[in-house]
């Protein structure tokens, strides 16, 4: 006997077991009896969903519709996803830069193997973590790493109606925090300093430091602009997604004004360009590589700069910011970042570029021939 309606065990089987109405013996014969699942919690959704459309074609008894019970219990089958179909379909649906996401797939999978995401446990978990730990990663990175999976995992059990608990969810990463530093900033003379032999040299590599200190982008965000992006006649440049290259967030979509240091840069560099790429020697196969352009520029910032990045201009610019007590939710819809200043900046439309444009003027230099 067996617990589950219609159904009995034999040997670890469940079968579908159920007496046919009078009505119906000539379509089906006496008895229907079908093997389901070896797995309890399967057979029963099975028995229920098979019972469900065998009563809807006995209602009629004067005309009973056959059913293909084999078709039936394969519709309801649960659809199957290995770990990477789920990624590369995370990927293309969110629209995200790919290689985070990817680098965190790719190591999982070389640990524990490309399986169904159902079948993902929390020592899977585990051993993601203390690979990364035995590899002197630093804990930001870990945890970068399992957000990406999480969300992978949220959005597969979503898809697939599992209910099931995200193994990446939550997990502890030994003394988190404590291995972080303090990102540099740039002195207000070292940015003039800077700004001022930018445009001094012509050089596109050297131009990205004011494009990237005056508008607080992320470089990929800059080298990967099409002409088509920038408005120099209402001073204006719209970041969004192209086909070389993805903006990190959903918040990273956004227009901005150019003022000072940032206008100049941008007309020179505009004059150099292909006709349809900002920076296409940064454009290759229809891809954008960011990665170039920040060898080059953190090589010249690096050697004059004492030390100091690309990225580290976008920080100061947050400073810059800060110091004039620019609402944090403007600041981060100037920058692109996600807001942390509450649920209640979500709703709306943000502020508009003339608000904007205010703040970043508070905090701009003149260029070196005066231009605001």
């Amino acid at each position: 006997m067996s617990h589950i309606p219609y159904t009995i065990c034999r040997h670890g089987t469940y079968y579908y077991n159920r007496r046919v109405p009078k009505h119906a013996v000539d379509t089906y014969g006496k008895f229907i009896r079908y093997p389901l699942s070896s797995d309890p919690q399967s057979a029963t959704i099975s028995s229920e969903r098979l019972s469900n459309a065998l009563e809807s074609s006995w209602k009629t008894k004067h005309s009973v519709a056959v059913i293909n019970i084999s078709a039936v219990l394969d519709s309801y089958k649960p659809r199957i996803l290995t770990l990477s179909e789920v990624a590369a379909e995370y990927i293309a649906l969110k629209n995200i830069l790919p290689k985070p996401t990817e680098v965190a797939v790719r190591i999982l999978i070389r640990l524990v193997g490309d399986k169904d995401v159902a079948e993902y446990v929390r020592e899977d978990a585990k051993a993601f973590v203390r690979y990364l730990e035995k590899s002197n990663n630093k804990t930001g990175t870990i945890r970068r790493r399992l957000t990406s999976l999480t969300a992978i995992f949220n959005y597969a059990y979503a898809e697939l109606d599992l209910d099931k608990r995200n193994p990446f969810n939550r997990m502890i990463i030994k003394r988190e925090g404590e291995d972080s530093f303090k990102r540099g900033v740039f002195s207000n003379d070292q940015l003039k300093r800077g700004y001022d032999k930018a445009l001094g040299s012509n050089s596109q590599v050297k131009l990205l430091m004011p494009l990237l200190g005056e508008t607080g982008c992320r470089l990929a965000e800059i080298v990967g602009l099409r002409l088509a992006d920038i408005d120099l006649e209402n001073d204006l440049i719209h970041i969004r997604p192209n086909s070389a290259r993805r903006l990190k967030t959903r918040n990273s979509e956004r227009t901005l004004p150019l003022v000072g240091y940032a206008r100049s840069a941008i007309e020179i560099v505009a004059g150099q360009s292909d006709g349809e790429w900002l920076f296409p020697r940064y454009i290759k196969d229809g891809k954008c590589y960011a990665t170039h352009a920040s060898n080059a520029v953190n090589k010249w910032l690096k050697r004059d700069f004492g030390g100091l990045t690309a990225h580290c201009l976008r920080h100061t610019m947050r400073d810059r910011l800060r110091a004039v007590e620019c609402p944090m939710d403007m600041i981060d819809q100037i920058g692109g970042w996600k807001s942390v200043a509450g649920i209640g900046v979500s709703y709306g439309r943000g502020y508009g570029l003339e608000q904007q444009k205010k703040w970043i003027e508070m905090i701009k230099f003149n260029d070196k021939d005066g231009r605001a």
